[in-house]
């Protein structure tokens, strides 16, 4: 590849407008989080109304968002072999890189709350469980939501890295009949919505069983559990959010051929608004409609706390919104293209990583120990965010994520390959 091609590649795979999406999906969890903790004290529908609560405590759904973003941007590179034939990503470098990503931040993590507030796991019975916690199998039912409870996404994240070059490989072997890029733009449609069902199919099953201990189908329980562990864990594996993801990046990389894009991309940008507004209404309903919509029960077993087509109803309504961004008016890209929004996602990471163990501490250290009404435990809950985990979090980036992102980025020009998305819009 030339300077110039590899020029080019990177402005490509550079989206700025993401890096603030992904400040938000952040900020939104840590948003959750700090109401989670208020509502130990407070009951917050009667301060905060009904549907405020409600929308509120969706904020857990930033998770969502980032699995979309994930799916998104590591897919780009394979969009574009499977569209327009260009170079295959190397397999290794991406393992690679998504290893010098993840890995230091979430050891130190790790070692540091296991040494300060959880040292049972140093103990000879608690190390199988401190095994699954090295191999990234926090979701599964005996370290869920331990020691840190944010650990769990990243063991969902880091399988979907391991799968998604063998994905995009079984792809090819049916996107590739397409003697078009249009028809294996559809094709590749077709794939992720197969994905998408999957992933609400043993969201189903997985949720079915769980909650039905004695049942089995076919085989012994015991068998059956082993197959849930692997296609389900504790809360399933968020394929239907990767698969939204993916399918915005490959309408996303389709439009922005020159061979297409006024075409596909005038079309787009002229229904961005419809597009917008669509993914906010559906992101409220799903908020909001236990609250304000329970005439429609007939929803419970779909749409309700837990339901397997929850996931699907906030990843579709955050896909909406990430496409208008991408193609809307220069107005709503320039919001999430803010720079100290920006500067949040770029050190989202450590932020996610880190802002529940110090709320937590700061809970049981601080607030237990003041009589405080509800609006100063919420001023200063935000402000332990703004003072004390914002800037522990930034010292994290500079001086242990960054370097190893640096040393990512040094293998990746040695070796010439294309970048699977920017590192500064990447978690």
């Amino acid at each position: 590849m030339s300077a110039l091609q590899e020029k080019k590649s990177n402005q490509k795979t550079t989206i700025p407008a993401l890096d603030g999406v992904r400040g938000v999906a952040c900020l939104s969890v840590v948003e959750y989080h700090v109401h989670y903790l208020l509502s130990y004290s407070f009951h917050l529908p009667a301060l905060l109304g009904a549907l405020g609560t409600s929308i509120l405590m969706a904020g857990w759904s930033g998770v969502t968002l980032f699995f979309v973003l994930s799916g998104f941007l590591l897919f780009l590179p394979y969009a574009r072999h499977l569209l327009f034939e260009r170079p295959w990503p190397s397999t290794r470098t991406f393992y690679l890189r998504r290893a010098l990503r993840i890995l230091p931040g979430y050891y130190l993590a790790l070692f540091a709350l296991i040494i300060l507030a959880h040292p049972q796991y140093l103990q000879w019975d608690h190390l199988g469980s401190l095994s699954l916690f090295l191999t990234f199998l926090m979701d599964v039912p005996s370290t869920y939501q331990k020691i840190n409870g944010p650990f769990w996404t990243l063991a969902v994240e880091w399988q979907y890295y391991m799968l998604l070059p063998l994905l995009a490989w079984g792809f090819s072997l049916f996107v590739k009949r397409g003697t078009s890029p249009s028809q294996r733009f559809w094709r590749i449609v077709i794939c992720l919505l197969g994905m998408m069902l999957w992933g609400i199919g043993t969201r189903y099953v997985g949720g079915y069983y769980t909650a039905h201990p004695t049942e089995t189908f076919l085989v012994p329980r015991p068998f059956l559990n082993a197959v849930l562990l692997v296609i389900y864990g504790s809360s399933g594996k968020y394929l239907e959010d990767f698969a939204i993801g993916m399918l915005c990046c490959t309408l996303y990389t389709f439009a922005h051929n020159a061979a297409h894009d006024d075409k596909t991309s005038g079309y787009i940008r002229r229904y961005s608004s419809w597009l917008w507004g669509a993914g906010i209404l559906l992101l409220f309903f799903m908020a909001g409609w236990a609250t304000y919509l329970t005439q429609l029960k007939f929803l419970s077993p779909f749409v309700g706390a837990n339901s397997f087509l929850t996931e699907l109803g906030f990843a579709a309504g955050y896909g909406l919104c990430v496409t208008a961004i991408l193609f809307g008016p220069p107005g709503l890209k320039l919001i999430f293209e803010w720079q100290p929004l920006r500067w949040v996602g770029s050190i989202s990471y450590s932020l996610y990583l880190w802002h529940l163990p110090i709320l937590l501490f700061f809970k049981d250290n601080v607030i237990a120990l003041l009589p405080l009404v509800f609006l100063s435990r919420y001023a200063l809950y935000w402000a332990c965010v703004a003072l004390v985990i914002i800037p522990c979090s930034y010292l994290l980036y500079r001086f242990i994520e960054r370097p190893w992102m640096q040393l990512a980025h040094t293998t990746r020009q040695k070796k010439g390959t294309s970048s699977s998305g920017s590192e500064r819009a990447t978690k």
